[in-house]
């Protein structure tokens, strides 16, 4: 059961997500699954090489890496003592309070709910390519985009397990691929101006032609890694489970992605951002794996793309459902959305909900005559990743102020102040890249509606959130005091 762990007297009735579904390796499966290795490296590492830092780009997922680092060290300080499937939305509540919960809680919903969107954009894309070069089958792309979302919907009413499981498969099949590719890559001491070593020094990363949109879709490949603390009230103690699972999906992460670039750009030397920038920028992986490897490393690759972005979707699916279920368990957007399914404790409601929202996203954009790749991807991307950044702003923030008023046993001046303000530091310096790069960032995209209605999405969103909680707080100050404050009880905030 779950309880309040407010003062306040007579919490509601809530229901529970299956706890135990999950341990260690499930969670990490679960966030390396919403970063998904391989549809970040073929997505984004030719933006990074061919628009941004150039061969610097492995510099760039170096200095990415120990910005993230920094900032999970306090992110993970505070879930050792919240263990929420709000994440972001409680422990901004409890650190900035409830009227900041509540607008980082409705940025949160935003963010996850389009990620799904914008991944199966980048699915179909990728499944319609290969069906086509493989099978010789020409099927329109929306055949694709509502298979992944119906498996989707299947999948995510069981337990998590299910999920993890199918994820687990997808990941290992990937992350495998992409250091066979690398160690092939690194076996023959690179291409034309061998393995470049100076490619991984830090200062690089500020190099190029735009180091702005380098860095951005750098940081881009590692949305989906704060995910982790959304299973907590799923997983086998959570205190030690999500804290372990954070670091070692951002560092992890951090490697292989600084690993992968490194040979992209050793393995196709100094043309790589001509590759890059070029009409067909998956070259970068695909010309190498022939060379090096033979053609069936090219049809595993493709299959590998495509199987690494249906699990993408599917785990943020999971997101956009938690997030969903803790706001609907406390009685805030839909109650309904808060009912857990009797016999798998999955948010059966709340995903169904998702599934219909991301259905109606990508929708939209095929009614408007969209491309699945260059706009619902890259459009839906750029605004889930503009609200994740600003609520892991607040998140930053929020540790700092949580720790100064509670639990003096752990705070410390390095974890729970120094470590959260520099990682805010870097927040902050990563939505001003994107605000100031956004034209680039998007292409020819950028000519539509919807890219010059971002910043305001965003907006409209953070201002409503404020503007609910106050109202809630002075229309019905009992239903405030629940807002991001609800906790699974048998894991509930540690008294000081």
């Amino acid at each position: 059961m779950l309880e309040q762990s407010t003062t306040v007297q007579g919490p509601p009735r809530v229901h529970s997500l299956k706890a135990g579904s999950v341990g260690l390796v499930g969670v990490v499966f679960m966030a390396l699954a919403s970063a998904a290795p391989i549809t970040a490296m073929t997505g984004n590492l030719p933006v990074v090489i061919g628009g941004g830092t150039g061969l610097h780009a492995p510099a760039g997922f170096v200095f990415v890496t120990l910005v993230l680092t920094v900032f999970t060290v306090g992110y993970v300080a505070m879930a050792r003592h919240i263990t929420t499937a709000g994440a972001f939305y409680g422990f901004v509540s409890y650190g900035l309070g409830r009227v900041a919960g509540m607008a980082s809680g409705l940025l949160a919903v935003l963010a996850y709910v389009v990620f799904e969107a914008s991944v199966v954009g980048i699915f179909a894309y990728f499944a319609q390519q290969t069906a086509r070069s493989q099978f010789g089958v020409q099927w329109p792309w929306e055949v694709f985009a509502l298979a992944m979302l119906a498996v989707t919907a299947l999948l995510s009413y069981f337990d998590l397990e299910v999920a993890a499981k199918v994820l687990g498969v997808f990941l290992v099949g990937e992350v495998l691929m992409l250091l066979l590719w690398g160690g092939a890559v690194l076996v023959h001491g690179g291409g034309d101006g061998g393995l470049r070593a100076g490619a991984l020094n830090p200062a690089g990363a500020f190099s190029g032609v735009n180091a702005g949109v380098g860095l951005f879709a750098c940081f881009w490949s590692w949305i989906g890694f704060e995910s982790t603390a959304m299973y907590g009230e799923e997983s086998r103690n959570p205190k030690r489970i999500i804290p372990r699972a954070t670091l070692a999906v951002v560092v992890g992460l951090g490697v292989l992605y600084t690993f992968v670039a490194w040979m992209v750009v050793a393995g196709n030397g100094a043309g790589a951002v001509d590759v890059a920038a070029g009409s067909s920028p998956l070259d970068l992986f695909l010309a190498p794996a022939r060379r090096l490897l033979g053609p069936w490393a090219v049809s595993t690759f493709q299959w590998l793309m495509c199987t690494s972005a249906f699990a993408c979707g599917m785990a943020f699916h999971q997101c956009a459902s938690r997030y969903l279920y803790a706001l609907g368990r406390e009685g805030f957007l839909l109650p309904a959305l808060g009912r857990t399914h009797p016999r798998h404790g999955s948010p059966y409601v709340a995903s169904g909900v998702q599934s219909l929202i991301a259905l109606a996203v990508v929708g939209g954009f095929r009614a408007a005559g969209q491309d699945p790749y260059a706009s619902l991807y890259t459009l839906t991307a750029i605004l889930g990743t503009l609200a994740l950044l600003v609520v892991q702003t607040l998140c930053s923030f929020a540790v700092i102020a949580y720790f100064r008023r509670h639990h003096p046993e752990t705070r410390h001046w390095f974890r729970t102040f120094t470590a959260p303000l520099l990682g805010g530091l870097g927040m902050i310096a990563a939505i001003v890249l994107l605000v100031m790069n956004l034209d680039t960032a998007a292409g020819p995209a950028s000519r539509t509606l919807f890219f010059r209605l971002i910043p305001w999405i965003v907006g409209a969103v953070l201002l409503g959130g404020v503007l609910f909680a106050l109202w809630m707080r002075a229309r019905s100050p009992r239903r405030y005091e629940l807002m991001g404050r609800l906790v699974v009880e048998n894991t509930r905030e540690r008294e000081g």
